[in-house]
């Protein structure tokens, strides 16, 4: 795509520097601190209509299982090379065994990952079906998890591993999906970091004092409380934001329209998007955005080149179906691109 040319021409002055920051990835070391999910996917084709009830008969063909909600944000730093250590809960179940073997194959630390015998992996199964030489399409989703919060044992248990762990890392992630991971006791432990990256759904204030926050925009909505539908509306939502969570800066993902990020100062900048037309699914794209944004972070970007870099992975992952990763050399191949440069 053509981008504006005074971006264009500040993104080519850092070009050098862009490269030099991702090929400085493998050196940070991140904690994730996440409400962990498993995604699971299985097709089939579909064989007849059943004599049992009006639904249809699927002869499976196969199963695919892969990180979602903070568990997808997890595996995003894992790919993009980070150090990683995980904190979360899984359930004494299958779901759970899967989730661990994929991270232990990713290389990621599970120490943190504490098994919850009362409550259910979150599990997230969508079946999809095809006719001979039709596409395959989701039929139904199927959700297993607890609304119940786990035992405020557990809870301390998370937050004594934080403690524990917290000086040994460059940065800490929290991905925020509302599955009963962060409880005070969790949060307060996160938050004795310098450098907290926040993804949270809902209720950002809980994590008043955090460094950045990286809100889509109809979480940004939800937290002020008015519709975000013009650029003097967007200031304003920035700084009540920043207010609202006394947070050092504030990134705002704003799909189609790019992102848009803002300081204390009352100084906005405006990322223009990097793929407006190969868009095919933003099912993580916001676990990607805080994955690459953090580990540029902790390797000493500036907040602009790091939400330059979190925007360059999004613009990549949003091409495949599904919740996806990236790589570094694709990063470098996209910006490139984005450059004229291929």
């Amino acid at each position: 795509m053509t981008l504006d040319v005074v971006f264009a021409e500040r993104l080519s002055q850092q070009r050098d520097r862009l490269i030099e920051l991702l090929d400085r990835f493998s050196q940070a070391k991140v904690l994730v601190v996440g409400d962990l999910t498993l995604d699971e996917f299985l097709t089939g084709q579909v064989e007849r209509i059943s004599r049992e009830a009006p639904v249809l008969i699927l002869r499976h063909e196969n199963t695919r299982q892969v990180p979602g909600g903070g568990a997808n944000a997890v595996y995003n730093l894992a790919t993009l090379g980070a150090q990683v250590k995980v904190v979360g809960l899984v359930g004494k179940d299958d779901q759970g065994i899967a989730l661990r073997g994929i991270f232990d194959r990713a290389g990621v630390d599970t120490t943190g990952i504490l098994l919850d015998p009362n409550r259910p992996t979150v599990t997230k199964t969508r079946i999809s079906g095809h006719a001979r030489q039709s596409v395959t399409q989701q039929v139904v989703r199927v959700d297993r998890k607890s609304d119940e919060l786990p035992d405020p044992e557990l809870r301390e248990q998370l937050a004594e591993y934080i403690r524990a762990h917290i000086s040994t890392v460059d940065a800490v992630v929290c991905s925020d999906y509302g599955d009963g991971v962060f409880t005070p006791p969790v949060i307060a432990a996160a938050l004795q970091h310098s450098r907290v990256i926040v993804d949270t759904q809902k209720q950002l204030p809980r994590y008043a004092g955090a460094t950045i926050f990286t809100p889509n925009l109809p979480e940004a909505e939800l937290a002020v409380g008015y519709k975000i539908n013009n650029p003097q509306l967007l200031q304003q939502a920035g700084n009540d934001l920043l207010s609202l969570t006394q947070a050092k800066q504030m990134l705002i993902t704003r799909g189609d329209e790019g992102m848009s990020l803002f300081d204390r100062t009352g100084k906005s900048e405006h990322i223009p998007p990097f793929n407006r037309t190969d868009v095919f699914d933003v099912t993580g794209a916001g676990d990607t955005v805080a994955a690459a944004l953090t580990i540029a972070l902790a390797v000493g970007a500036s907040y602009w080149e790091a939400a330059v870099l979190g925007n360059l992975a999004a613009s990549i992952v949003v091409r495949q179906f599904g919740t996806a990763t990236t790589a570094i050399d694709e990063m470098k191949l996209a910006l490139g691109k984005l450059l004229g440069e291929q």
